[in-house]
């Protein structure tokens, strides 16, 4: 059954406008952040190519997925329209088509439309997954100048997009984020986005406009393990704020102890003063029936606690903790993801929630 012929509600949009201008986003007045393009690679990318590799293999598999990804730019035009070639990652489970390949428009701050591949256009033997879609923005703006910022896929690679905006409409610079000096996220899937329903809904996006602050979403899913090739990239970076978020991928409590506070002495021997927030996992409760999974829990947080107090005590002012026991607040907890482990929607804005005076407080000192 197709629900499209039942409901046009859920057709996929065509481009067919006669004046389309298709711009490449990688020129200005265009600006991208969270990820840059690589010629060698034919595609965008979080890290350097060899610094993935030496990583990890997971890590060099993953860093294509633009995750944190967006493009920024003013315009008047009557529709926004993305074409985008992506390159194939299959079909997930547990997350929607629009969080793992689309697009998500939002326009003057606030969420207007997605831009998605139907289910038809994933063909698990092709190599590259190719759509477009169109958003007319004309019955909100009425060829008013608006700021506009598109969030890329979660957890697919792009190898190329294009912006069609209608022919001799104005395009502009966006303006610039309050905060320039990006954020830096390090973690797990659930720093990368799994499992948001479309990209701005994962807490990262949310924090970003929240705090308008440019991002770096350096999570890997399933593959952040915080090994030294990576940790002292991070380090060799100046961002406003380390925020370290792994403890989910540490594959046990024993590798967490070795590896955390040692990032952290990584990132202090070249930022002495920039603020480093450590989290513990969000899931803590979720495992409700598993006793020796709470205790576990409790292992992790208490390692990552103690790398905090350790810290504190050798005089260090501008390290934060956040208990992940937290995140998912008290009401309705087990509402929060879609497999006991990923957030949904609700949990990552519950973590936003969260999060957000403690960066806000940071940021305003």
């Amino acid at each position: 059954m197709d629900i499209s012929k039942i409901d046009t509600n859920f057709k996929t949009t065509i481009v067919e406008e006669p004046d389309v201008v298709w711009h490449d986003p990688k020129k200005s007045p265009f600006t991208i952040h969270g990820v840059f393009y690589s010629d060698k690679e034919a595609r965008f990318l979080r890290l350097p190519k060899d610094i993935a590799k030496q990583t990890s293999e997971g890590v060099d598999i993953l860093n294509d997925n633009t995750a944190g990804g967006r493009t920024r730019f003013k315009t008047n035009s009557q529709y926004i329209a993305i074409k985008s070639i992506n390159t194939n990652c299959g079909i997930m489970q547990h997350m929607t088509i629009v969080g793992e390949y689309g697009y998500s428009i939002y326009i003057n701050g606030k969420y207007y439309q997605k831009i998605a591949p139907a289910w038809t256009n994933v063909k698990l033997e092709e190599p590259s997954v190719e759509f477009d879609g169109i958003f007319k923005t004309t019955p909100y703006f009425n060829n008013k100048v608006y700021d506009v910022e598109i969030f890329m896929p979660l957890y697919s690679g792009v190898k190329n997009v294009f912006i069609g905006l209608k022919e001799d409409s104005i395009i502009m610079p966006a303006n610039p984020y309050k905060h320039q000096k990006p954020i830096l996220f390090y973690g797990s899937s659930i720093t990368q986005g799994g499992c948001a329903s479309r990209p701005g809904n994962d807490y990262i996006s949310h924090l970003s406009r929240k705090l308008n602050s440019d991002i770096l979403n350096l999570g890997f899913s399933g593959n952040g393990k915080a090994e030294k090739v990576i940790c002292e990239y991070m380090a060799n970076l100046n961002p406003s704020i380390y925020v370290l978020d792994y403890d989910h991928n540490a594959p046990s409590v024993e590798h967490l102890k070795e590896t955390h506070y040692p990032l952290y002495e990584t990132i202090r021997k070249v930022h002495k003063d920039t603020p480093i927030v450590f989290i513990s996992k969000p899931d803590f409760k979720m495992c409700c029936y598993y006793v020796t999974k709470i205790e576990e829990n409790a292992m992790r947080r208490q390692v990552i606690i103690d790398s905090y107090e350790r810290a504190k005590a050798n005089g260090d002012n501008n390290v934060y903790f956040i208990d992940g026991e937290t995140l998912f607040m008290d009401d309705d907890f087990d509402s929060c993801t879609v497999d006991g482990c990923h957030p949904n929607d609700l949990g990552f804005f519950r973590m936003a929630q969260v999060i957000y005076p403690v960066l806000k407080n940071i940021l305003e000192k």
